[in-house]
Formats: structure tokens, C-alpha cells, sequence
């Protein structure tokens, strides 16, 4: 049988070869949208410059690889995701895929479901943007009240895309409403919800509701680790123990939601908080899952081999 791989921005690594993964982060963003003047647009030696002592950060804590959340619509910069992967030994994944209406680029909004989907399988197997660094997965995003429009058809040419090549869909998706709907609009496209993270699933506050998009067979992502300003952490640690408790450690993915080098400020520094690292989950989430008795092996399975499972192509 063939190993099973994770498609990084310097090529496939094999899945068992990883330890902990963040499933859920970011490098570089513009959230001002397509549509605003120097969208997206940096020199890669000045985003290395802030973000490498963060990566450099996260290797020292035991990080091996990082997913990257930006997709096309919020700033995805193919040239700096290179140049990031060259300055550091952690993995980094890249997406295809879209953010929600109002973010999503002229250039696709027109497109049919056919030809989206022909546009990210291209991606997903030979490469980004005219470089020969391939997407890892696909990167979604619902509006609060979605899935529009616009949303359903990129979900239906993401089940498409992902059907053809075994890439993982993660969609930033607020509240369980919304993941009902959108969970539903994958299975009419015949999409596997095994092959779907909920992202920002922490913002669901019911476990039976996670519960519930576990027995369909997705992954259930908590991603606000170390962002007290957002999420109340001990409200998250009680809802990642609650979840390990209903018997679903094996399809929980754990991350920060953190970074990044912010392309509109002078400095790269997002405002107002400035670049927030990637170590809390070593530092501070983990040892409270420990103190609160989740054993190494079930820590072990969420940090590494969950995400792996999750983001392996083949």
C-alpha cells in the first residue's frame, strides 16, 4: 500500500514521518479583500524577516508542520510561502480554495462548479500560481449566516475537487447552524465528511453538536488556543475535554489561529495585538490537558496523528 502524504509547499512529506502538526494558522494575510489597492502584495525577505523567530519558535516547542489558512480572496502569496518554507525545517501547507462572498476574486466569481473545481484539482496536483509548489488542501469559508449563493457553489466544486484527489476541505464556518447546512450540501455532492474539518468549531458552545458532526465523520477543529481576547481559554480546554469525554479524541484537531505578517501595516504587525505566536498549545494547553488527566497516548493522537490523518493526500 502506498504511504499516505501531506502535500507541503517544497513537496510531499510522508504522514507517519511528522510529529505535532498545526492544523490551523497563518504566515501572511491581507483581510482587506482582492479589491484593495497592493492587495496582497509584499517582498518575501521582509515577511521572513518578522515571521522566521516565530517558526523558529514553534520548532523549539516540538512543532514539525504548519497548515496555512489564507486562501485566495485573503491574501495568499505563493512567492512568500516559498520563501518562508526555505527559511525554516517546519513543514508548511499551502491552500486552494476561496474565502467567503465578498472575498472571492473577480477572476472566479463567474465561474461554473465544473470549472472551479478543474481550477483547484490543478492546484492540488501541479501547482500554484505557475510555481511547482502544489496546494495541500482545499480552504473554504461560510458567511455567518450561510452558506449564499456563491458559497454553495464553491462547496459543491470543493466536494468535486476533493473527490478527484483526496484532499481534505476545511471551512471557516461560525456556529453549528451554519456547519448543519453546509455539512448537508457536501453529502448531496457526495463528498465523504470524513474528507471535512468545521473550522472554529469552539464557536459552537453545544458538545452535542460537535458530537453530532463527529457521527457524520467530520473533523472537529478548535482553533482559539492562546487567544483569551477571543475565546475564553478555560471554556475551550473544558470544551476539548467534554468533546475527548464523548469519545471522539480521534477526530479533534487542535490549533492557535495565530500569526501573522499583515501586508496593509508598515511594520507587518496586525493591529491591534501584534503577531501572536504559535507555541501556547506546548506551553500552556497541553499541560492543562495533562493536569486534567488526558494520557500521552490520547495527546499524541490528537496533536500528531490526527492532523496528519486529516491533511493526507493518497
Amino acid at each position: 500500500m502506498a504511504s499516505r502524504m501531506v502535500r507541503t509547499v517544497k513537496g510531499d512529506v510522508p504522514a507517519e514521518s511528522l510529529g505535532p502538526m498545526l492544523p490551523h494558522e497563518h504566515l501572511f494575510v491581507d483581510l482587506r479583500g482582492p479589491y484593495a489597492p497592493g492587495y496582497a502584495e509584499a517582498e518575501p525577505e521582509r515577511v521572513v524577516a518578522v515571521v522566521k523567530p516565530y517558526l523558529a519558535a514553534l520548532e523549539a516547542a516540538g512543532g514539525t508542520a504548519l497548515v496555512d489558512c489564507a486562501p485566495v480572496g485573503v491574501g495568499r502569496n505563493v512567492a512568500v510561502l516559498r520563501r518562508l518554507a526555505q527559511s525554516t525545517s517546519v513543514h508548511i501547507i499551502a491552500p486552494t480554495g476561496t474565502y467567503r462572498e465578498g472575498f472571492i476574486p473577480a477572476a472566479i466569481a463567474d465561474l461554473s462548479v465544473e470549472a472551479l473545481a478543474a481550477l483547484w484539482v490543478d492546484e492540488l496536483t501541479q501547482g500554484m500560481e505557475g510555481t511547482d509548489s502544489r496546494a495541500g488542501f482545499i480552504k473554504l469559508a461560510m458567511s455567518e449566516h450561510g452558506p449564499t449563493e456563491i458559497e454553495v457553489r464553491n462547496l459543491r466544486a470543493a466536494a468535486l475537487a476533493s473527490r478527484q484527489t483526496g484532499a481534505v476541505i476545511a471551512s471557516h464556518t461560525i456556529g453549528g447552524v451554519v456547519a448543519r447546512r453546509e455539512m448537508d450540501i457536501l453529502e448531496q455532492a457526495r463528498l465523504d465528511l470524513r474528507r471535512f474539518i468545521w473550522v472554529h468549531a469552539h464557536t459552537e458552545p453545544e458538545t452535542a453538536v460537535h458530537v453530532e458532526a463527529a457521527r457524520r465523520g467530520a473533523w472537529i477543529e478548535f482553533d482559539a488556543i492562546g487567544a483569551e481576547n477571543w475565546h475564553p481559554q478555560e471554556a475551550l480546554l473544558q470544551a476539548t475535554l467534554a468533546f475527548i469525554e464523548a469519545g471522539y479524541a480521534d477526530q479533534l484537531l487542535l490549533s492557535h489561529d495565530a500569526g501573522w505578517y499583515d501586508c496593509s501595516q508598515p511594520d507587518g504587525l496586525p493591529s491591534p495585538d501584534g503577531f501572536r505566536g504559535y507555541t501556547a498549545l506546548f506551553e500552556q494547553f497541553i499541560p492543562a490537558l495533562r493536569a486534567h488527566g488526558v494520557p500521552e497516548q490520547m495527546i499524541y493522537q490528537i496533536t500528531v496523528a490526527n492532523p496528519a490523518r486529516a491533511f493526507s493526500i493518497g
